[in-house]
């Protein structure tokens, strides 16, 4: 996974087939599937290049449907769904060895002013204050779990700002499964709204799922995890390489099944995103 900010830029620089049709170039990875967050954010770009600049997305709903494969690149076709006065819609659908893989319906609007409000955020400590998600791991489950955050996310910086864990800071019984991260590109990107949002999709599935297991007390290792399907709402413009509270609850889990919600403030308590995510999380599992 790409271990500076040039190679994640590289990784949203899709390669034009033909109009509406792209595809991304594999990422050196150590993982045996691809990383969720790189398809919704790449199929977010493929949609995004077919539609106005003036017109970013707003939100969007995605099905993760089979595993990606790591070695070989992954082909978008995007969908013209609507092109109204004020809004545009995209499908996309991402293929591997000639099956879907993956599907993305977006919206995109016109930027036009209305009424306004938004929850407070929470109070957490400063990110610098807080320790590296890669030294929280460790602490808890020694270096090789770790080692995975320092080789495959290096171009991400991500700060642990508390849990509702047994112990932790958060707790809550009205709400027992609760985590914060602090998180951002870890140096400069380009001045582009649309690359923006598309690396906050990549982010957001990062730690979102983990959510969900924070009251169980169970080794990550011990279970079979993976999304299955996620949606984002963006409210407000930010810059994905300055920092972002990421304020994660799971409301339940059943079924083998986790459901978290996400909120993401800017550093100035601003409300710029809301992620959701149902994911597999089935117990017992030893492959």
């Amino acid at each position: 996974m790409p271990s500076s900010i040039a190679e994640l830029v590289a990784l949203f620089d899709l390669e034009v087939i033909e109009e509406g049709l792209y595809r991304a170039r594999p990422p050196v990875t150590h993982f045996q599937r691809v990383f969720g967050g790189q398809v919704l954010g790449q199929a977010l770009l493929a949609a995004n290049r077919t539609v106005p600049v003036d017109r970013p997305v707003h939100s969007l709903h995605a099905y993760f449907l089979l595993p990606g494969d790591p070695a070989v690149p992954i082909v978008y076709d995007v969908e013209d769904l609507r092109d109204g006065r004020s809004f545009t819609s995209r499908r996309v659908a991402a293929r591997q060895h000639g099956k879907h893989i993956f599907y993305l319906t977006a919206s995109f609007q016109v930027e036009e002013p209305g009424l306004e409000h938004q929850d407070v955020m929470p109070v957490v400590p400063d990110p610098l204050d807080c320790p590296t998600l890669a030294e929280s791991i460790e602490a808890d489950r020694g270096p090789d779990a770790a080692a995975y955050m320092t080789e495959e996310f290096a171009a991400l910086d991500v700060r642990y700002a508390g849990s509702s864990a047994v112990g932790g800071m958060l707790h809550d019984p009205a709400h027992p499964a609760l985590a914060r991260m602090w998180l951002r590109a870890n140096d400069r990107l380009p001045d582009d709204v649309a690359l923006h949002r598309c690396l906050l999709a990549y982010m957001s599935d990062l730690t979102l799922l983990h959510a969900s297991l924070v009251p169980h007390q169970v080794s990550i290792d011990s279970i079979q995890r993976a999304s299955i399907d996620h949606a984002m709402w963006f409210h407000r413009p930010f810059r994905a390489d300055e920092w972002l509270l990421y304020d994660q609850v799971s409301p339940s889990a059943s079924g083998a099944r986790g459901l978290s919600l996400g909120r993401l403030y800017n550093a100035d308590g601003v409300l710029v995103a809301t992620a959701v995510q149902e994911g597999l999380i089935r117990p017992g599992f030893t492959g």
